[in-house]
């Protein structure tokens, strides 16, 4: 049930929602190009990546200084009905420009 809950409410925040769809289009992330295409200071963007990745959505990986971003593999099949969802809200996303 903890998991269940904490999935919707990383859902619940569109914020998070346009995050996840913006790593699930790029496939992989860095957090610095987060904050750049979001505008967002680094402590917000954090915070919404923390959340995502404890429902389950997000994996994490450190290069040097920098964390990458991605959809954990595999995903459950209730995670990837969302995803796919996402997919058709018809979202504009910020433009994804390599910074890091």
């Amino acid at each position: 049930m903890d998991i269940f809950l904490k999935t919707i409410g990383a859902v619940h925040d569109e914020t998070r929602v346009k995050i996840l769809h913006f790593i699930n289009t790029n496939e992989e992330v860095c957090v610095c190009d987060i904050e750049n295409a979001f505008g967002m200071i680094q402590s917000r963007i954090s915070r919404h990546l923390k959340i995502l990745k404890e429902a389950g959505f997000l994996k994490v990986e450190r290069r040097g200084r920098w964390a990458y971003y991605s959809i954990r593999s595999p995903l459950d099949l209730f995670r990837q009905s969302i995803l796919k969802e996402v997919t058709h809200l018809g979202i504009e996303l910020p433009k994804h420009e390599k910074k890091c």
